[in-house]
């Protein structure tokens, strides 16, 4: 049997980063490509431990550099491609639009036609529950994947519109396609400026965290290696042409995590600091990932064994996350 070729695009980011380890140590009959840009969320020290692997490999190329894409995929011939890379931070698609029309749209768009170009067998593009809007603070109502698309914000907006280029894809070219919505990530490797990392860092250095408003957006939370093993399977057992939710079952208020970690770490309440609120802050996320679960998948983690797992893990490793934040990672 040939070796398998599969390309990770963004996989020196958070969620691809986490799932091309994943996928490194469970196949070892795949040759992994993780394509990034190494922007400034991008970091490559995480993969210290298999970058020596005969069947991982780096390529450091922008999605949107539509000469060097097509180059990169009529030589290796991908047979899968997963497809994380993206600009993902709401506050700066507030402050910039463009770079993220240009990653997250034009980029996803030089990806489909290099897929299509080569035929490869299935492209997974993974995508946001931010692409459904909001939904109001209801504990009955959650997104499924018939909820229509009303994104908020510049990021959502430019996901979903990615989200829109690959089912076309798919409707006028039959390119094998599948893409996955997940809720709110946490994990190992997640970059401190997104609020359970940034809350970790800032308690453990005796500093003030900002909660946006009051506090009361709720989050629906899913463990980074509960959502690699629902990217694993959509992969590979995934009805062609499907969307499926991944969600965590783990509602919780920003305030409710926040003061989660700080008690977890024993420190003060007094460190919370409560600050002028997001722009179209939307209030709540919420799930319902009944049809992957018919697929095979269910989360192994809930939040109180995630979060602990998770705090523990930034306790351990703070000199991953002080390199980040002094910006010594970009020398």
């Amino acid at each position: 049997m040939s070796r398998k070729k599969l390309l990770i695009t963004g996989g020196a980011g958070f969620i691809g980063g986490n799932f091309v380890q994943y996928i490194v140590d469970k196949y070892s009959d795949y040759d992994v490509y993780n394509l990034d840009l190494l922007t400034y969320a991008g970091d490559l020290t995480k993969h210290k431990q298999i970058e020596d692997r005969d069947n991982y490999h780096f390529i450091r190329a922008d999605i949107a550099d539509r000469d060097a894409i097509m180059s990169i995929f009529e030589q290796e011939r991908f047979d899968y491609v997963v497809h994380f890379a993206a600009e993902s931070h709401v506050d700066r698609s507030i402050t910039d639009p463009a770079i993220f029309v240009l990653t997250n749209v034009m980029g996803t768009q030089v990806l489909l036609d290099a897929s299509r170009t080569i035929g490869v067998a299935k492209f997974v593009h993974v995508s946001t529950d931010e692409v459904y809007g909001e939904l109001d603070f209801d504990p009955t109502v959650f997104f499924t994947e018939e909820t229509p698309l009303q994104p908020n914000s510049p990021y959502s907006a430019s996901k979903a519109s990615s989200d829109l280029l690959v089912r076309a894809y798919y409707e006028t070219f039959g390119l094998p396609m599948n893409i996955t919505r997940c809720s709110n990530n946490y994990g190992p490797y997640h970059f401190p400026e997104k609020l359970i990392p940034l809350t970790i860092s800032k308690v453990l250095n005796e500093q003030k965290v900002p909660v946006y408003g009051d506090g009361a957006n709720i989050r629906d939370w899913l463990h980074v290696w509960d959502h690699c093993a629902a990217i694993d399977l959509v992969l590979h057992e995934g009805v062609s042409g499907e969307v499926y939710n991944v969600g965590g079952h783990n509602e919780r208020t920003n305030l409710e995590v926040v003061k989660t970690i700080i008690h977890t770490l024993g420190k003060s309440e007094e460190l919370i600091e409560f600050v002028a609120d997001r722009l179209g802050h939307d209030k709540r996320y919420a799930i319902d990932p009944t049809k992957l679960e018919k697929l095979g998948w269910k989360p192994t983690y809930t939040f109180e064994t995630g979060i602990a797992q998770t705090i523990q893990w930034y306790t351990e490793n703070a000199e991953w996350w002080e390199q980040i934040l002094s910006g010594e990672y970009r020398k």
